[in-house]
């Protein structure tokens, strides 16, 4: 076999073992999209084949029973709140530690990236403890959470593509009058476009599938978000799959959505961040 045809069994044999791994990525999404339109009975007598009759009754169960609008408004707010504002803080707080040299930034820096590697389990119940306390078990109180498990993660990034805007655009625009804020809204904010949409894809993803801590601090029914609401389809006795699946595929549109208008920034970001 020469080494013209031994590349091209290379190449097959890449392309098969990738579509074959490709394949086994999207089967879950399969079993999800497949049995969300078959009724219950179908469901359990056949999981892998396509519905004989296609129903859109367990969507519309699933919406009403995951008061759906409600839900919706209520994780969309605190996601939104929270990506931006872990977005403005962490930025600012990574520019600081960037451009200050002195043990105290250093020390800092090392505080956030050793705060990335203590898993939530560990101060789950001090922290709900000591949140009760302040009366801070509310949706404004796993703003601040999420802020705050947030940072250390974002603080890394940005410091990192921070290294890469020169330090010059901070005393040319220091020179020109600006303080310290318009240093860093006007000139260095924008800069960060490409690191802010990785932190913001990032978060969001994160945030929008939480089920641990919201259901550790939000306990009022009116407020509950969508994996809190989806959790109810799986009762102590019965579980209500074709209802349950249904709500997954509503709870991915969003998602998907929000890739949809953000995916420009999202391949800028990647061929920004690999010409850096």
């Amino acid at each position: 076999m020469n080494k013209k045809n031994r590349k091209i069994v290379s190449l097959s044999i890449i392309t098969l073992l990738s579509t074959l791994l490709g394949l086994l990525f999207l089967s879950p999404f399969y079993i999800i999209i497949v049995n969300a339109f078959k009724t219950k009975q179908e469901l359990f007598k056949n999981t892998l084949s396509l519905p004989i009759t296609y129903t859109l009754d367990n969507f519309k169960e699933a919406f009403n029973e995951l008061d759906f609008g409600n839900s919706l408004f209520h994780s969309l707010f605190i996601t939104i709140t929270s990506v931006v504002l872990i977005i403005i803080f962490s930025s600012m707080a990574a520019w600081m530690l960037e451009r200050t040299k002195s043990k105290i930034s250093n020390i800092l820096l090392m505080m956030f990236l050793a705060s990335m590697i203590i898993p939530f389990q560990a101060v789950m119940l001090p922290l709900i403890r000591f949140m009760g306390k302040l009366n801070l078990l509310n949706v404004g109180g796993i703003i601040f959470m999420y802020i705050g498990f947030g940072a250390s993660m974002s603080i890394f990034l940005y410091h990192g593509f921070l290294k890469s805007i020169p330090k010059e655009l901070d005393e040319a625009a220091m020179i020109d009058g600006c303080n310290k804020f318009q240093i860093f809204w006007y000139i260095i904010f924008p800069l960060l476009k490409p690191i802010s949409v990785t932190v913001a894809i990032l978060n969001t993803v994160w945030i929008w599938n939480d089920y641990l801590l919201p259901s550790l601090v939000i306990n009022k029914p009116t407020t509950l978000t969508i994996p809190l609401k989806t959790f109810f389809f799986f009762g102590e006795y019965t579980k209500q799959w074709n209802l349950a699946l249904s709500g997954l595929i509503l709870d991915i549109i969003p998602v998907i959505v929000f890739y949809f208008f953000a995916q420009k920034q999202i391949i800028k970001s990647v061929t920004a961040g690999s010409i850096k």
